[in-house]
């Protein structure tokens, strides 16, 4: 995943979480996944997607803890 693909998908974000994200190896759709679980859960449930796996899962909580520092 890229910077470019990171800042696509979050919007304006600090180069340290950039950074933070692009360690986890992830890939920019894992993160996009991660996004949309995050800022619309319910919506992905009653779709019937599987739980999110341990990538998707780690990215989420990394976007979780950037949210309440801001």
């Amino acid at each position: 995943m890229t910077q470019e693909e990171i800042l696509s998908i979050l919007g304006p974000v600090d180069d340290d979480f950039v950074a933070e994200l692009m360690a986890t190896g992830a890939s920019a759709e894992e993160l996009r996944e991660a996004w949309s679980w995050l800022h619309s859960d319910d919506a992905l449930m009653g779709q019937g997607r599987a739980l999110p796996g341990s990538r998707v899962a780690e990215l989420i909580d990394l976007l979780e803890t950037h949210d309440e520092d801001e």
